[in-house]
């Protein structure tokens, strides 16, 4: 017996990937399992895209749906998405457009009267538009290598010339895909496979399209020498193209592939009690959201219905019983609140009058929570909600968790009724169950629903009024404040918890040095060959020098503390008669300048002007050279003189450099790079010994 898994464990950052391959093996001989496991590390972002499954969604793009006119396109994460956005601003209405697209339940369709934008329906068809073949929704998807290999293998090697198709759909249900195929790569394939005489094969290569190979194939039918030629030509055309064309043959070939998408919200949790037979035998498209929900726990009750109805007491409550074990193990592995809780399925008989006025019995399943710390039993729907939602959601979930088919994940404001530690370990299930092998896209306006760490997963959607309708954006500084706030929530109280959990914390000016210095660090921890910053520290922008001193004496006594600071004549006074008190010692303020030997830098000038210049226009849209800038003191100020400007955001090159850093990563000369390594030894050499 041999057993193959491959499993992407997925950092932060976009080239941080490490493959697990495990391989089990039995000796026929002797018995004897043997688990081989070889991890392998990939800076291929290719490799990321693959991830666990296959097809990846990569950008979205939603018009005239409900308040959103034109949402532009918004960039989808590999793995993990989050929409952030105040209460109506257009993010469910994303969600909702995006499911319908390719959805797993059939009760879903789109309705010109519910979902198109009111204050544009009269004006729209007045002005003539086709309001039916409108398409609210496009969605972009890339192949993965498996996908590639098996349409390669029957259409040619590149009969696709991109790599990436769309799929949109309009008001009617029309599904529309927008891809190039190449017929010349195709005729080359089926060439390829036929044995030709020397002049038959000299005559074919002249072949520009289908038709024309169809032409030659009948030209050939009429020689007596070359019908089995012609029969070979028409054979190959038929089992590739089954009398479609190249485009729709190959579309053909993609659909099943494409991931379908699994919508979960509040109206979704399960009912406490289910009439099985209705839920079995109904078509799904009749059921509700929550009748579906409890359809895919039917499921899990039972590989085969008669498990469920089975008049042997024996057999139903043993299978029974294997579910809620099942759903117990799942529900208490991810709820830290009350660990002593266990699910209690059960089926109970209902007696019933018909029309005809006689009666029957129905079979009924029970849902009740055992809680052992409590001693008692209550029914499903009596415990609180966010236990309701988690609970359902694994039900639903699981209906899908081991097909092969792939699934994307739309959760609604998953976890709203969950307390804040609670949703934590929602998002812990999110990264352990659901994002190695289904992406995830998730709504929130919880600040604990947001990871700080992992903010290139974040998207803003934000409501701008009737004339442009919601937007969906990853760039915070064209957003309202209060978009922002559970962005700021989540970062104060992640900082918050640095402080008093981690016991070694470096203690830097800003947002802009955490980035550089955690992005660097990352970098070398995953190349292996340089010191990277230790495991220990935890990184600390208090906003600015001025609140370094501040930070310091409120809690200095009671943290291990390290400050990095720019360098600057004479000092810094307070930081010193921080000193002179014994609140912080003398070795553990580290200036930038004393890696460049500069009375005067920040921790910009650690990069060669040319690279921090890239960021810079890349981030402002400017154009500055390095020749442009006149002096020898600090960048940011040769850089402010050069613009006509006080000073200028260092966080927004710092945000750029954080987007793209899997390219600037490699762009970083080795002055830079030695210069980073050196302050991160010394930084690390500040650390108390053990």
């Amino acid at each position: 017996m041999q057993f193959n898994s491959t499993k992407q464990t997925m950092g932060s950052h976009p080239w941080s990937v490490l493959s697990v391959c495990a391989t089990l093996k039995m000796s026929e001989k002797r018995g004897n399992i043997c688990l081989n496991i070889e991890i392998k590390s990939s800076k291929s972002i290719t490799a990321l895209v693959n991830g666990g499954f296959s097809m990846r969604l990569i950008s979205v793009r939603v018009r005239n749906f409900r308040n959103i006119i034109d949402s532009g396109d918004v960039e989808i994460h590999p793995s993990i998405t989050c929409l952030v956005g105040k209460n109506e601003s257009g993010k469910t209405a994303f969600l909702h457009a995006l499911y319908r697209l390719n959805p797993v339940r059939p009760n879903v369709s789109f309705s010109i009267q519910e979902h198109y934008p009111a204050w544009l329906e009269k004006k729209d068809r007045q002005q003539g538009i086709d309001i039916e073949n409108v398409n609210p929704i496009s969605a972009t998807f890339v192949l993965d290598d498996n996908d590639r290999d098996a349409l390669y293998k029957q259409f040619g090697n590149g009969v696709v010339k991109k790599d990436t198709f769309t799929l949109s759909k309009s008001y009617n249900g029309t599904l529309s895909y927008d891809i190039d195929v190449s017929e010349q790569v195709f005729i080359t394939h089926i060439i390829n496979q036929i044995k030709w005489s020397k002049g038959t094969k000299t005559e074919v290569k002249k072949v520009r399209s289908i038709d024309d190979l169809r032409q030659y194939s009948q030209k050939l039918l009429k020689q007596e020498d070359n019908q089995e030629l012609a029969q070979a030509i028409d054979r190959q055309l038929n089992e590739r193209l089954n009398g479609k064309d190249l485009k729709q043959a190959v579309i053909d070939f993609i659909q099943p592939r494409i991931p379908r998408f699994l919508y979960f919200a509040e109206y979704s949790k399960l009912p406490y009690s289910v009439t099985i037979n209705k839920i079995l035998t109904t078509n799904p498209s009749e059921l509700n959201d929550e009748e579906l929900t409890a359809r895919s726990l039917l499921k899990l009750a039972a590989a085969e219905n008669e498990y469920l109805v089975n008049p042997d007491y024996e057999r139903r409550k043993r299978e029974l019983e294997n579910v809620a074990n099942a759903l117990t193990y799942d529900v208490l592995k991810y709820w830290s609140q009350n660990p002593e809780l266990r699910v209690q399925p059960d089926i109970t008989q209902k007696t019933i009058k018909n029309q005809q006025g006689t009666q029957s019995v129905v079979d009924e399943l029970k849902i009740r929570i055992w809680d052992q710390r409590h001693f008692l039993s209550l029914p499903f729907n009596e415990h609180s909600t966010g236990f309701q939602w988690f609970f359902s959601f694994l039900a639903a979930f699981s209906e899908y968790e081991y097909k092969n088919d792939p699934v994307i994940i739309l959760l609604d404001e998953p976890a709203l009724g969950l307390h804040a530690r609670a949703q934590g370990d929602f998002l812990r299930f999110i990264d352990e169950r659901l994002a190695p092998h289904h992406q995830v896209i998730y709504t929130t306006h919880s600040p604990f629903m947001i990871q700080p760490g992992k903010l290139d997963r974040v998207r803003l959607v934000e409501d701008k009024g009737q004339i442009e309708g919601a937007k969906v954006t990853a760039d915070v500084t064209t957003t309202d404040p209060d978009t922002l706030f559970p962005l700021q929530g989540a970062l104060g109280y992640d900082l918050v918890q640095n402080l008093f959990i981690a016991p070694h914390n470096l203690v830097v000016e800003g947002t802009s040095d955490f980035t550089y210095l955690r992005v660097i660090s990352d970098y070398f921890k995953l190349e292996g060959n340089r010191t990277a910053l230790d495991d220990k520290w935890s990184v600390v922008p208090v906003g600015g020098v001025d609140l370094i001193p501040t930070f310091v004496a409120l809690l200095g006594n009671h943290l291990d503390v390290t400050v990095l600071i720019d360098s600057q004549k004479g000092g810094h006074q307070k930081l010193s008669r921080l000193v002179d008190q014994g609140i912080l010692k003398n070795k553990r303020i580290i200036p930038v300048g004393r890696i460049l030997q500069k009375e005067e830098a920040d921790i910009e000038d650690l990069f060669e002007p040319s690279e921090y210049l890239e960021m810079f226009n890349n981030a402002f849209g400017t154009n500055l050279q390095v020749n442009d800038l006149q002096g020898n003191d600090r960048i940011v100020r040769r850089i402010a003189r050069a613009i006509g400007k006080e000073r200028f955001d260092h966080g927004t090159p710092a945000d750029w450099f954080l987007r793209h850093r899997d390219i600037m990563l490699q762009r970083l000369s080795k002055d830079t790079l030695d210069r980073f390594e050196a302050l991160f030894q010394m930084i690390n050499a500040t650390l108390p010994a053990e």
